[in-house]
């Protein structure tokens, strides 16, 4: 596939989005939060945000968007001095 928007990338199974996230897609950082672990990667023009429930060791879901508060978490401004 060469490029896939975000509403596309919607419209696919839950199966074909894992895949292609897992298989073209970047990762790009995690955070942890009690014991979930949220981890970020980017697709194409958009990101893919996967919780995984860490206790349990699996995926409990995933968000798909192209910016804003979401991504903004994975903004570590302590950093800039």
């Amino acid at each position: 596939m060469n490029t896939l928007t975000l509403n596309k990338f919607n419209d696919l199974s839950d199966h074909e989005q894992y895949d292609l996230v897992f298989t073209e897609g970047q990762f790009i950082d995690y955070y942890l939060e009690g014991n979930r672990r949220f981890a970020l990667y980017s697709l194409y023009v958009f990101f893919i945000e996967i919780e995984y429930d860490i206790n349990e060791n699996k995926i409990i879901g995933k968000i798909s968007f192209n910016g804003g508060d979401r991504l903004n978490r994975y903004s570590d401004l302590s950093s800039i001095t």
